[in-house]
C-alpha cells in the first residue's frame, strides 16, 4: 500500500491551517496549495519546525493547468479542497467569486479524474440553506432543500452539484462539508468571523462588537479540521453531502464563556440581536453514519484554549489586535 499523502487546497485559510496541523503532528506527509504564499496564520497553531515538514505549492486554483501540475508534484494520495472566497468577497467581486468557487472546483475535480484519484473531499456551507422561517422547527437535516440567498451560497450549490456529476460520469467519489459558524485561531475573515474576533480583542485588553446574535452551531476549527481529515479517511463510494453540526449555542453563551475564561472582559463584549439568516440547527447524524464518531470539544474548552493560543501570538508579536 502506497504512503499516505494529502494534498490540502485553500491551506492558508483558517480551517486549512487547523488540517494541517493535524496531518503534521500526526507525521503524515502534506502539501499545502494556496495563492497567499505568505501563510501568515500558520505561526499561530504551529511551530517553526513544523511548519518545515509541510510542502508548500503557490498557485490559483482558477487556472487548471497549475491545478493539475500541483497535484502532480504533491503525489496526493488524498485530497482536501477548502479554497474559496467567503461570502463577503463573493457579494462585492462575483466574478472571482465564480473563479475561485465554481472554476477552482471543477478544475480540481477533473485533475483528480485524469490524474486517477478515487475520491476527495471538499468544503460546502450551511450557506446553501435559506432562512430559519422556510424550515421545520428542528435541527435541519442534510437532505433539506437547498434555498441559497447568497451568491457564495449559489456558488456551494454548483460545486455540491458538480461533485453528483464527476462521480456519476466518472465515479469520482466525493464527500462534502457544510461547516457552520467556525471558530478559532485563524479565522479572522468571513461574515461569522467576529466570535472569534472578540476573542482576539480579550487577549489584547480590548472591548469588542460581536456583529450578530441568535443561535447557530458553534464549531472549533480543530474539531472541524478533524472532520475534513477523518472523511478524507472513509472508504465512501458515491457522492453525498453533509452538515458538520455540533452543538447550538447563542451569542449570549458564547459572551458568557468568553468572560468566565477571562474575567476581566465582563461588560466589554455587545452584540447585536439580529440573527443569521439561516436555521438554528443542523443535524449531523448522517455524517456519523457515513464517517463515524466526531470530536467536538467543549465550548469552555475551546474559547479558552483559543484565548491562549491568541495571547501567546500577541506577545511573540505573530498577530495583531484589531
Amino acid at each position: 500500500m502506497s504512503e499516505e499523502r494529502f494534498l490540502v487546497t485553500g491551506a492558508a485559510g483558517c480551517i486549512g491551517v487547523w488540517v494541517l496541523r493535524n496531518l503534521v503532528r500526526e507525521g503524515v506527509p502534506v502539501a499545502a496549495f494556496d495563492l497567499d504564499a505568505k501563510h501568515h496564520r500558520l505561526p499561530l497553531v504551529l511551530g517553526d519546525a513544523e511548519i518545515a515538514c509541510i510542502q508548500f505549492l503557490q498557485g490559483d486554483i482558477s487556472d487548471y493547468p497549475t491545478v493539475e501540475n500541483v497535484l502532480k508534484e504533491s503525489h496526493a494520495t488524498r485530497v482536501i479542497h477548502l479554497a474559496a472566497l467567503q461570502l463577503p468577497f463573493c457579494k462585492s467581486d462575483p466574478v472571482a467569486g465564480a473563479c475561485v468557487n465554481v472554476v477552482g472546483t471543477v478544475n480540481l475535480f477533473e485533475a483528480a479524474k485524469r490524474l486517477g484519484l478515487k475520491s476527495l473531499v471538499y468544503a460546502s456551507t450551511t450557506a446553501v440553506y435559506g432562512t430559519s422561517e422556510e424550515y421545520p422547527n428542528e435541527p435541519l437535516v442534510h437532505d433539506a432543500p437547498l434555498k441559497p440567498r447568497s451568491l457564495y451560497g449559489v456558488y456551494k450549490q454548483a460545486n455540491e452539484g458538480t461533485a453528483r456529476v464527476y462521480f456519476h460520469d466518472d465515479g469520482l467519489s466525493s464527500i462534502g462539508l457544510r461547516p457552520y459558524v467556525v471558530y478559532g485561531a485563524g479565522r479572522d475573515q468571513g461574515m461569522t468571523s467576529t466570535p472569534t474576533k472578540a476573542i482576539l480583542a480579550v487577549a489584547a485588553g480590548k472591548p469588542y462588537h460581536i456583529s450578530y446574535g441568535g443561535r447557530y452551531c458553534f464549531q472549533y476549527a480543530d474539531d472541524t479540521a478533524r472532520a475534513f481529515i477523518q472523511a478524507a479517511r472513509t472508504d465512501f463510494n458515491g457522492s453525498k453531502v453533509f452538515n458538520l453540526g455540533g452543538d447550538s449555542v447563542s451569542t449570549a453563551e458564547v459572551v458568557t464563556t468568553i468572560e468566565r475564561a477571562e474575567p476581566s472582559a465582563r461588560g466589554r463584549i455587545t452584540f447585536d440581536d439580529k440573527p443569521l439568516p439561516f436555521p438554528s440547527d443542523v443535524s449531523n447524524t448522517a455524517l456519523m453514519a457515513a464517517i463515524g464518531p466526531l470530536h467536538f470539544t467543549p465550548l469552555d474548552q475551546g474559547v479558552a484554549e483559543t484565548l491562549e493560543l491568541f495571547r501567546r501570538a500577541l506577545a511573540e508579536g505573530k498577530i495583531l489586535a484589531e
